[in-house]
């Protein structure tokens, strides 16, 4: 972020494009249905979604996290961060409370699937997370919350509560006029193989993970 308020681009083109139901299963039985939205208008051009999920229809204050892709721990189940669990956590404590889900198609932070599993390569050798996006010449996070922001006004939604422990969303969001009565923090997913993630995550750009001793 800069030190300027970003202005949200003023799009005429900005509207829901499709809406379906799609019912969803999840490798554990959890099952839920999803009112899946597509967009015209975006800013980035590309294709995210916004599943609505529970009683979205009658929610003032709707429950909403913008959920990064991330290929390898969304369908792979990496444990090699918390993606995964997050997403799964996600669609049912928004389906209890009414809300939507942003998946938005900013992998590895922004810098793309192939560069990730660079960046891994990195962590392999020791670096952290944010080292390793560094030593390949990229922002440490280069994800941007514009289409999220759009995403939710096109929905009628300029007031939510935000389930995330990233305190960057906020900003964000709040910088492209929504506003962020709550933040509501997800669990902590800890494995063996994402602890040192974790940490970083933590240490170095504030989210609310209580991992004890960690680190």
């Amino acid at each position: 972020m800069t030190a300027e308020a970003p202005i949200l681009p003023d799009c005429p083109s900005l509207a829901v494009r499709t809406r379906v139901r799609v019912p969803l299963r999840f490798p554990d039985g959890y099952e839920t249905v999803a009112d899946v939205f597509t967009f015209t208008g975006l800013a980035d051009g590309k294709e995210h979604l916004a599943l609505g999920l529970g009683d979205w229809e009658h929610a003032d204050v709707p429950l909403v996290r913008p959920h990064s892709e991330c290929l390898t721990g969304d369908v792979f189940g990496s444990q090699r961060c918390d993606c995964g669990p997050q997403l799964r956590e996600a669609v049912e404590r928004i389906t209890g409370a009414g809300g939507f889900l942003l998946y938005l198609r900013q992998e590895g932070r922004g810098i793309g699937l192939y560069a990730k599993l660079d960046a891994y390569a990195l962590q392999d050798q020791g670096l952290d997370t944010y080292e390793a996006n560094r030593a390949l010449g990229r922002g440490e996070d280069e994800r941007d919350y514009t289409a999220a922001a759009q995403m939710l006004r096109a929905l009628g939604h300029r007031r939510i509560r935000l389930l995330s422990n990233n305190p960057d969303k906020a900003v964000q969001l709040d910088a492209y006029g929504i506003t962020v009565e709550a933040q509501v923090p997800t669990g902590v997913h800890l494995s063996g193989a994402n602890e040192r993630y974790l940490v970083a995550k933590r240490d170095h750009t504030a989210h609310t993970l209580d991992l004890g001793l960690l680190g």
